[in-house]
């Protein structure tokens, strides 16, 4: 594998310095938005990069606990604050939501695939959460956000099932359907182009640290598939949620 250099990255920032010079010429206003993202991602890799190395290094299962839970909160928080509407009590049920699918596909993941010597090996189980997390934290927000929104924009009707004797979950189950399949829809068009318009991140970097290519494949296919799982596993979980926030005791909706 070719090692890149310190010289090698400020090459590459020559990528940035284009980018910002485009937005300037045509009067964007992105430029300081660029400036930032390239400051934070510098940053912030570096900073995973030697917590990564201390913690691959140890192989203690307390430090990799540590590590996924700060980046479940991180994701959790993200999440919440993608929901434009206030709910009360919104991220204990995100950081639920999102746990719960992230321990049922990773444990299945671990147990039945990959099989490590140890559950909590941090080469696998971390970057494995890390691409779960990523994916259910906006899974999540596309979920609630459209679920919010939709709820918030159709109270009359939703009162009118209600007053015909509909339950408070059968008042809302259109949308909550229509916020799953939403929140789906960035999942399932990256399966159907996987490998023929786009090469994912994880098989891309394989490749480039000389990988098998066939072996490259088939850890991506365990991937898209653990996805899948994760993201559907997750839309349910937190509209199911959300709905519940939606009425009182009594079965009627509330104004949030």
């Amino acid at each position: 594998m070719i090692q890149l250099t310190i010289i090698d990255i400020a090459m590459a920032l020559g990528l940035i310095a284009i980018a910002i010079g485009l937005s300037a010429w045509q009067k964007l206003g992105l430029e300081w938005q660029l400036l930032i993202a390239t400051i934070r991602t510098i940053v912030q890799l570096i900073f995973v990069g030697y917590v990564l190395e201390i913690v691959f290094d140890n192989k203690q299962p307390w430090l990799v606990v540590a590590m996924i839970t700060i980046m479940l909160t991180v994701a959790s928080v993200v999440a919440r604050n993608r929901i434009s509407k206030k709910i009360p009590r919104l991220l204990p049920l995100v950081w639920v939501s999102i746990l719960t699918s992230t321990v049922l596909s990773i444990s299945y993941t671990n147990l039945l695939v990959i099989q490590p010597e140890t559950w909590y090996e941090p080469q696998y189980l971390i970057p494995l959460v890390g691409i779960v997390l990523g994916n259910a934290m906006n899974t999540a927000a596309l979920a609630g956000e459209r679920l919010v929104s939709t709820i918030n924009s159709s109270p009359v009707e939703i009162e009118t099932y209600l007053s015909l004797g509909a339950t408070s979950q059968q008042a809302v189950a259109k949308y909550r359907k229509d916020a799953v399949r939403a929140a789906l829809i960035p999942t399932l068009n990256l399966m159907m182009v996987v490998g023929i318009v786009t090469l994912p991140g994880i098989f891309t970097g394989q490749l480039l640290t000389g990988v098998n290519p066939l072996n490259a494949v088939a850890y991506q296919i365990l991937i898209m598939f653990l996805l899948a799982f994760t993201n559907l596993v997750t839309s349910l979980l937190i509209t199911y949620g959300l709905c519940r926030q939606f009425f009182n005791q009594d079965a009627q909706l509330k104004n949030l």
